[in-house]
């Protein structure tokens, strides 16, 4: 598939989503366009391994009878459970529902559709792949007054969806599975631009993804296992799949009940087979899922300053005893950031983005900081980020690296990358050119004007192990001279030109002190 078709395969699914758009927000009729296209997928690839394996006699599986061809239906459930962890009837099949929909123009099939997708969920029960089917459709609630006031109205509805749905080829056996997989990609892009503030909780800008998995992925071609402690929809495990050759397994955990399913789903369009995924629905911080494991590489975007439980009786928990403190009940970064690091494999990577809260708060947080960079010489790098890239917040980001067994274990790398982006209607945007510079800079560790400086571990100490870039990375920029008799008989009023010279002297001094 071209780049053009692909283009053309992203706009049309987008063109379906008009059909929802101003019924409901963003992030729910997401639920709906999202849930209705996975269904078409896993149709199309069940459909794929039943037409394989009743090639040689001749059959087609759409053409099968539940009845009289039952012993036929049951040995296709058979190898499409083994292959794909899970089954649907000839007449459940995606293309058996838009016939139904073509041949009769009032036919009414919420019923009809809800119970398919109950019985994927079903066909799973007691199999390997239960645990990654379970629920996984629980969002799409096709009785919803969102829909629709009436039944009718939301009948129609989703005959509309499911009709347009039908037009599009997927083109599953002709194409790689990521062109699919980039696709939904995309809606969950254009969705959470839709979402506003609710985007945050599934979905990182995905170039601030790539920093993430560059990062993790440097010098390594495969991966046995990577893992993210709030992984959102999945983007983060993905994207760094596509730095390395080969991923060995996927492992990750969501809080959230929707985005959890979002994950899942994500995860099987991308091509991921349920075996080679691990994603479990709980609190990290609370009920971590993976303790047992430790993981070559770890990505996560955290929801900044969450407030959790300090519970005092998690210092007796191996994740933060070590340290002899816990994070503020107001703000969880650092025991995210703690989590992360009792889960790393001695030869791993760690690359997390942090409010810059982080990088010099001090009491219990400047206690933990000092511990993960003095006694565990884990911090490796430092990366400040533009401002207004994340939705849902305007801050200013950085982005934390870390490893167990540093090559260079003297210094610590910071960048200040905060002025290099492109400003965007909404969001500021990071571009190639400035990914491929944060990379080049974390590969190279050279300090280079005005943008980065290795820095010794003795002078981290020395700034009492306050991490603020400013203190390390000298961005200063000489302003030009001000001849005042020109200010004066200038068009503008004086007092607009104090207020001018006022501004630019505030920001001046809050690059300076920011955080102290």
């Amino acid at each position: 598939m071209s780049e053009e078709q692909k283009r053309q395969l992203q706009q049309q699914l987008w063109g379906i989503c008009n059909l929802l758009r101003g019924r409901m927000a963003g992030d729910e009729y997401r639920d709906y366009i999202l849930g209705f296209i996975f269904y078409k997928f896993l149709s199309e690839r069940l459909l794929s391994i039943a037409q394989e394996a009743l090639s040689e006699d001749g059959l087609d599986y759409t053409q099968l009878d539940p009845a009289s061809d039952a012993e036929i239906i049951e040995a296709v459930r058979e190898e499409a459970v083994d292959t794909l962890g899970y089954h649907l009837n000839p007449d459940q099949l995606f293309s058996a529902i838009a016939k139904q929909i073509r041949d009769d123009k009032e036919a009414f099939i919420i019923g009809d559709l809800a119970k398919v997708l109950r019985d994927i969920e079903e066909s799973t029960r007691g199999q390997e792949s239960e645990a990654d089917f379970v629920h996984l459709f629980e969002d799409l609630d096709l009785n919803s007054s969102k829909l629709g006031k009436t039944p009718d109205d939301r009948n129609k509805i989703i005959r509309d969806v499911l009709s347009r749905l039908g037009e599009i080829d997927f083109r599953l056996d002709e194409v790689d599975a990521d062109v699919l997989g980039d696709s939904y990609e995309y809606l969950i892009s254009n969705f959470a631009s839709d979402a506003g503030k609710k985007a945050g909780e599934f979905y990182t800008p995905q170039k601030v993804s790539e920093i993430l998995a560059r990062a993790v992925a440097m010098g390594k071609d495969n991966l046995k296992t990577v893992y993210d402690m709030t992984c959102g929809s999945g983007s983060l495990l993905l994207r760094v799949a596509k730095q390395v050759n080969k991923v060995g397994r996927f492992y990750g955990q969501e809080y959230n009940r929707t985005t959890f399913n979002l994950a899942r789903m994500n995860m099987i369009l991308h091509g991921v087979h349920y075996k080679d995924f691990d994603i479990k629905q709980d609190d990290t911080l609370e009920r971590p899922q993976h303790l047992d494991h430790r993981f070559e590489a770890i990505v996560a975007n955290p929801p900044f300053s969450l407030d959790w439980s300090a519970n005092p009786l998690l210092l007796n928990d191996d994740r933060f005893s070590p340290y002899g403190k816990l994070a503020p009940k107001s703000k969880a970064d650092m025991a995210f950031i703690q989590h992360m690091l009792f889960q790393l494999d001695d030869n791993g990577t760690a690359a997390v983005v942090v409010p810059h809260g982080v990088l010099f708060r001090g009491a219990a947080e400047g206690h933990i900081r000092e511990h993960i960079i003095r006694e565990m010489n884990a911090l490796d790098a430092v990366i400040g980020l533009p401002a207004n890239l994340f939705f849902g917040t305007g801050i200013p980001a950085a982005i934390l690296v870390f490893k167990k067994c540093r090559e260079d274990n003297e210094n610590v790398l910071f960048i200040d990358a905060s002025r290099e982006f492109e400003q965007g209607t909404n969001q500021n945007i990071l571009l190639d050119s400035h990914v491929d510079r944060i990379i080049k800079t974390l590969c190279d560790r050279k300090t280079i004007d005005k943008y980065s400086f290795l820095a010794p571990l003795s002078q981290i100490a020395e700034n009492d192990y306050n991490l603020n870039i400013p203190r390390y990375v000298d961005t200063f920029q000489e302003e030009e001279e001000i001849d005042l008799a020109v200010v004066l008989t200038e068009r503008k009023p004086l007092e607009q030109k104090i207020a001018e010279l006022n501004g630019r002297m505030t920001a001046y001094l809050k690059e300076l002190n920011y955080g102290g």
